[in-house]
């Protein structure tokens, strides 16, 4: 039986529009800026990426950032909630992304615990003199051969239930005195702790190489198509387009809000980030080549690698590197949470909207939930295994045949992208038009399905990762599989009595307030436009 709804109740909202940036920027700004993206632009041509990379930024990026800022915006709900409103039958694409949040979150979280706990072990470098073996062997006790195992590792246990706790009570407080309070903390303290990394690392004996290594392009790969998808792969998963993540977050903003404004500082916010990361990183692995007698490309790696076994092998060999990798680490650790927070938040919005529980009653309940299964799954000595798998089957699949399924259903069924558009353009300063549309709808969507396409054909030929057909199968297919069938069973419940859920084409749930209230409307907009301009103005009354 579904709950009433208040009609009085509003939805939480940021405090200020750069409250929103920060958050928004918390949860681009991820691990995968600072292992990920050095290394994919080194394999990809060196400098010669960043061509590749900035033309997908411009034509993937911040278009699809755009649609997901529109749709929240516009809508004011969580995932779920925004499609129900959009038409009834779309509501379970907004499950879909609840449910890969869901399972992104869990292992998400084991990670932020393992940098955590290196970021103390780097005071005394407890990794010795072989930081390889002591990651798998004596800090993971990794065993590939186990397809269920419940032998914890308690170190790894603690610290994962800590990382836990922490997110439940930032998401319990609320979106602006929870996530807008800790972003405002968070992000200062992350970009300065990273600065000194880098500034640090370009000190070292051989940086210069390193960046030579990093910048000098190779320009022959332009005409490598797998060149081009790593630079759209590369944006799409960084900006956290599609995730829900950025819908959810927007449909917090007050609803004067300069949209694209703010979307394009959070979009080259993040791309500094990530170049800044890449030469802080190749700087360091420059100053390894240097002291191991070996060429750059032999030192050079990326993923857990790069974080664990690579950057503890630098901090064996420079000078005062125990302060070094606390930096790191430290960087790594609060890089991981701000992205944490934004992950979880999708899916303690949809259940809160849906169930119409109150926020802290829902953030507790499914908090503990996911945090159980993240500790059974993660925190032994199957966890690697596990988190690899299913790392790969939720962000290289889920992620990228929703998106797929968003422009789709938005523009080729429901003919709706010209109405996201003129929401844009309603409350933002740069507008946008025919260029906007053509990126999201069709350069996008042949990206996407090719990737798809890729990704589908390489893990049906053969287990990923050389992984056996079970494991594959429990946190790789099931998972998928069990994303798709809770969100159409999640879609079956009721919406809570009183929740504005059905309307024609451009309404405006819940915010409809009397046009003759507001004179200051402009009389050049049309009625639908009217009714969201004054709505706005209302709210600033």
């Amino acid at each position: 039986m579904a709950h009433s709804v208040d009609p009085g109740q509003r939805r939480e909202t940021f405090s200020t529009r750069w409250v929103f940036i920060l958050a928004a920027i918390g949860s681009a700004v991820g691990l995968g800026n600072i292992w990920r993206f050095p290394y994919i632009a080194y394999e990809n041509g060196g400098g010669a990426f960043l061509v590749p990379y900035l033309i997908a930024l411009l034509t993937a990026g911040i278009p699809l950032l755009f649609l997901d800022y529109a749709l929240g915006h516009r809508y004011r709900g969580s995932d779920p909630l925004i499609f129900r409103r959009i038409k009834r039958w779309a509501e379970p694409i907004g499950w879909f992304q609840v449910g890969i949040c869901f399972f992104i979150t869990i292992y998400y979280a084991a990670i932020i615990a393992w940098a955590a706990l290196y970021t103390v072990k780097s005071f005394n470098k407890v990794w010795g003199d072989d930081p390889n073996t002591y990651f798998f062997e004596t800090f993971l006790q990794m065993d590939a051969s186990q397809t269920f195992s419940f032998d914890f590792i308690w170190e790894i246990f603690i610290a994962l239930a800590i990382v836990w706790v922490a997110a439940i009570a930032v998401l319990a407080v609320g979106v602006d005195s929870g996530i807008g309070r800790i972003s405002k903390i968070f992000m200062p303290l992350l970009t300065t702790l990273f600065l000194i990394v880098v500034i640090r690392a370009l000190f070292l004996d051989g940086a210069v190489n390193g960046l030579n290594a990093f910048f000098t392009p190779n320009w022959s790969v332009l005409a490598d198509p797998t060149v081009w998808v790593a630079a759209y792969g590369q944006i799409f998963f960084s900006l956290s387009v599609s995730f829900g993540i950025m819908m959810t977050y927007a449909s917090y903003l007050k609803p004067r809000t300069n949209l694209t404004g703010t979307g394009l500082v959070t979009a080259f916010a993040n791309s500094s980030f990530e170049v800044l990361a890449g030469i802080g990183v190749f700087a360091a692995l420059g100053f390894m080549a240097l002291q191991q007698g070996v060429g750059v490309d032999e030192a050079a790696s990326g993923g857990i690698g790069l974080a664990f076994i690579a950057f503890p092998t630098i901090i064996n060999q420079m000078p005062l590197g125990g302060i070094f990798g606390v930096l790191f680490f430290g960087s790594l650790t609060i890089a991981g949470f701000t992205s944490l927070f934004s992950l979880f938040e999708v899916v303690v919005s949809a259940v809160k909207d849906k169930l119409n529980l109150p926020r802290k009653t829902t953030a507790i309940s499914v908090g503990v939930l996911m945090a159980v299964l993240s500790l059974t799954l993660f925190s032994t000595t199957a966890g690697l295994v596990n988190l690899d798998i299913m790392d790969k089957f939720t962000n290289n699949v889920g992620i990228v045949a929703v998106a797929l399924i968003i422009i789709i259903v938005l523009d080729w069924i429901l003919r709706r992208i010209d109405e996201v558009s003129g929401h844009l353009n309603m409350v933002s300063s740069f507008r946008v038009g025919i260029w906007w549309r053509i990126c999201v709808v069709n350069i996008t969507t042949l990206v996407l399905g090719f990737t798809l396409f890729q990704e589908l054909v390489s893990l049906i030929k053969e287990p990923y990762g050389g992984y056996t057909t079970a494991q594959v199968a429990i946190y790789g297919w099931a998972v998928v599989g069990v994303i798709v069938g809770a969100g159409f069973i999640m879609s079956m419940l009721s919406w809570p009595k009183g929740l504005p859920i059905d309307g024609p084409p451009g309404s405006d749930f819940g915010i409809e307030p009397e046009l003759e209230r507001i004179p200051q409307v402009p009389r050049q907009f049309n009625p639908n436009e009217r009714r969201i301009a004054g709505f706005a103005i209302e709210q600033y009354k």
